[in-house]
């Protein structure tokens, strides 16, 4: 497993639930990489692993450009190679395993537009706008909110990163006197503008949404009553185990595996959210 950063929270979880699934299956062994963020040492880490001849690959990639040739490579020897949440270019790889990070965009803009009542200022704090759910989810929110009379009133690539977040949020207050509601591409971004209204003492006059929705930490703070949403990204893991077994049983698997999500506010958080349509 070539994993891009576990500097991420969310990327934590996606090895945590491949390692519980590959636990139920004594006759897998699973060796993890960490790329630490670096796309270099990632191509490095498929080629090595691909080299060792392993039974499956499994990349999460943190670019899709410069991993797509060693994938490709790997693909073209014979070797399985399951991609995970982020894709490449191309077809040379086995099957791709994520969510739709459109309508997931697009279901936090209709939930928005709804609590909103059609109108309000808000401040999006987009992910690595570079990466293809950080585009996804942007995109899908501004085509559900397109024709109220929600206003983007500031916007800022956070990088998925808290305290960038914090920063940019720190920029947003200091602009506008009156904001709505931040929505941001991950739930560490809505926790860091969170601690940025609290801190300047604004925190009561707005609503806060985010994606992940992690146990310990989206869902966490709906309960707390620190984010109003939080939307699901499920990390795919197990998923991912289970289309590798199928793999070494000579079953044929899909070329594309879409993940569902849930949406969790205050209201449904207690009975496991609600399942996004």
């Amino acid at each position: 497993m070539s994993q891009c950063n576990l500097g991420e929270p969310w990327r934590v979880q996606m090895n945590a639930d491949i390692a519980a699934a590959a636990k139920e299956h004594p006759e897998i062994e699973v060796i993890f990489k960490d790329a630490q963020n670096d796309t270099l040492k990632q191509r490095a880490h498929v080629e090595e692993l691909a080299s060792a001849k392993v039974d499956v690959l499994f990349v999460s990639p943190k670019e899709a450009q410069p991993l797509t040739e060693p994938i490709g490579k790997a693909f073209d020897a014979g070797i399985p190679v399951l991609v995970l949440d982020r894709a490449v270019l191309g077809e040379r790889y086995t099957t791709f395993i994520g969510a739709d990070n459109k309508k997931i965009g697009r279901a936090a803009g209709e939930w928005i537009k709804k609590v909103l009542g059609g109108k309000g200022k808000v401040v999006e704090l987009k992910g690595l706008m570079t990466s293809t759910p950080g585009q996804d989810r942007s995109a899908g929110f501004r085509e559900a909110i397109a024709g109220s009379e929600i206003e983007i009133a500031f916007e800022a690539d956070m990088k998925w990163l808290e305290p960038e977040a914090r920063k940019e949020m720190d920029s947003a207050l200091a602009r506008l006197p009156k904001i709505d509601l931040v929505y941001a591409h991950n739930d560490p971004g809505a926790h860091g503008a969170y601690l940025a209204a609290r801190a300047a003492g604004r925190e009561k006059e707005m609503k806060f949404v985010g994606i992940d929705a992690l146990p310990h930490e989206g869902v966490s703070y709906v309960e707390q009553g620190i984010l109003d949403a939080t939307f699901q990204y499920p990390t795919g893991g197990r998923e991912a185990v289970e289309t590798a077994l199928r793999i070494l049983k000579g079953e044929p698997v899909p070329k594309t595996i879409t993940l569902g999500s849930r949406r969790f506010t205050k209201e449904d958080v207690k009975k496991g959210g609600e399942i996004i349509e």
